[in-house]
């Protein structure tokens, strides 16, 4: 199980890596390259500040709400530069993929990953 659970969150972290990905391509359309590039800044930003697991202002309501309003607009996005197949396939796969993330067996282990580090190197 636990081998499945960090299988998952490496999934989460590609997901996060596909709402940079959705933002870029549309600020691609949008604007052009720099658009592209100033959003996927804005994305990583914000996930940084707000929805990490160390944002400095991240809290149980902040967080959510910031992982919602990230990935909504990155399939907004999606759908607006037409990719409807690609907006509804990427936010399914955010809800199931974040859904399974807060199984309490899967928080367990983000929650074990500092003390880990700091065992082994002590």
């Amino acid at each position: 199980m636990v081998a499945l659970g960090w299988v998952v969150l490496a999934l989460v972290f590609v997901d996060e890596l596909l709402a940079a990905a959705a933002a870029a391509v549309w600020g691609n359309h949008e604007g052009g390259v720099l658009l592209a590039i100033g959003m996927v800044l804005v994305v990583i930003g914000v996930w940084w500040v707000f929805a990490s697991p160390k944002a400095p202002l991240g809290g149980p309501v902040i967080r959510p709400v910031t992982k919602v309003l990230v990935f909504g607009l990155a399939g907004l996005g999606l759908w607006a530069v037409g990719q409807h197949g690609w907006a509804v396939a990427f936010l399914v796969f955010s809800v199931v993929v974040n859904g399974l993330a807060q199984l309490p067996s899967i928080q367990a282990l983000v929650g074990d990953a500092p003390t880990r580090g700091r065992h082994e190197s002590a």
